[in-house]
C-alpha cells in the first residue's frame, strides 16, 4: 500500500489551504456578539428607531452566508435598513466619507472586542484541524490559511488557536485586507496560489460555506466542506467531500486527497432490511 506522500503525489496535490472562520474556529456567534456589542457601545439606531440595532442568530446566519467581510456586511445592512444615528457622528452620515468613518469606527471596535473573546483561552480550534494541518506539513505539502476576516482578527485567531509556531510556519497567510474583493470572489485564492508557486489545480481548500466554496472553485482549486450548524443546509455543488467534522476517522490526508465521487455525510444511508 502506498504511503501518504505517494497518495498525495498520485493526484498532484501540492498545497492544503484552510479558511479560518468556520473551519479553524466556530466563530459565527462570536462575531455576532462582537457586532452587537459595537452597536450598543456606539448607540446604533437605524431609521430613528428607539431600539439599538441587534443582529439575531437567524439574521446573522443569513447575512454571513450571503456577504463576506465585516465592512461589506454593515454597509449592506445600513443601506437596507437606513444609515443610523450614533455617537460616532452628530448626525446621520450622508457623504461617502462620513459613511466610511462610521463603518471603520464600528469595525475597529468590533475587531478589538472579537479578539478579546478569542484570546481569552476559552475558545478551542475545531476538532481535527490541527491534526490535519500537521499531517499535511509532515508529508511535505505546503500549508496556508486564506481568511475573509481583517488581518488583525485572523492573526489573533491563528496565534491563539494554532499556536505561534504553527502560525509562523504557514507557507501563505492572507486576510480580507489583502484583496480588493472578498469571497465569493476568487482573488484571495488565486493570489495565494501565485505566492505558493503552484498551479491552483494542485491545491485543496477546506471551507465551510457556499461563499468560500465558490471562491475556491472560481480560482480553479479543489474544495472540501466541513460545514457548521449555520451552513449545513447550503448547496455545496462542486465540493469533493461534505463532512461535519475533520475529526472523523476518514478525514485523513490520504482519503481527502483522492477526489473522485462526491461524498456527503449529510445524506443518511439506510441499510437494507
Amino acid at each position: 500500500m502506498p504511503d501518504l506522500v505517494e497518495a498525495a503525489e498520485t493526484i498532484g496535490l501540492k498545497a492544503l489551504i484552510f479558511d479560518c472562520d468556520g473551519v479553524i474556529l466556530l466563530s459565527e456567534d462570536l462575531h455576532r456578539v462582537a457586532y452587537n456589542a459595537a452597536f450598543e457601545n456606539f448607540q446604533i439606531r437605524c431609521n430613528g428607531q428607539g431600539s439599538i440595532a441587534n443582529w439575531s442568530v437567524e439574521f446573522y446566519d443569513k447575512l454571513q452566508n450571503s456577504i463576506g467581510g465585516g465592512k461589506p456586511k454593515m454597509r449592506w445592512f445600513f443601506g437596507e435598513y437606513g444609515w443610523p444615528t450614533s455617537t460616532v457622528l452628530p448626525h446621520v452620515p450622508e457623504t461617502d466619507e462620513e459613511k466610511a468613518l462610521l463603518i471603520d469606527t464600528l469595525q475597529d471596535w468590533k475587531t478589538d472586542k472579537y479578539q478579546e473573546i478569542v484570546s481569552s483561552g476559552e475558545v478551542p480550534a475545531r476538532e481535527g484541524v490541527l491534526r490535519l494541518m500537521d499531517e499535511a506539513r509532515a508529508e511535505g505539502l505546503l500549508v496556508g490559511v486564506c481568511s475573509a476576516a481583517t488581518k488583525s482578527s485572523a492573526i489573533c485567531v491563528l496565534e491563539s488557536l494554532l499556536g505561534k509556531e504553527r502560525f509562523e510556519s504557514l507557507d501563505v497567510f492572507m486576510a480580507g485586507d489583502d484583496v480588493e474583493q472578498k469571497k465569493p470572489d476568487p482573488s484571495i485564492y488565486r493570489i495565494a496560489a501565485q505566492r505558493l508557486g503552484v498551479d491552483p489545480s494542485d491545491c485543496l481548500v477546506v471551507e465551510d460555506s457556499t461563499i468560500g466554496l465558490k471562491a475556491a472553485l472560481g480560482a480553479g482549486m479543489r474544495c472540501i466542506i466541513t460545514y457548521t450548524s449555520s451552513t449545513k443546509d447550503q448547496d455545496f455543488e462542486g465540493a469533493e467531500r461534505i463532512m461535519e467534522s475533520l475529526a472523523a476517522d476518514d478525514a485523513t490526508l490520504a482519503v481527502l486527497s483522492r477526489g473522485g465521487s462526491v461524498v456527503d455525510d449529510r445524506v443518511a444511508v439506510v441499510a437494507p432490511t
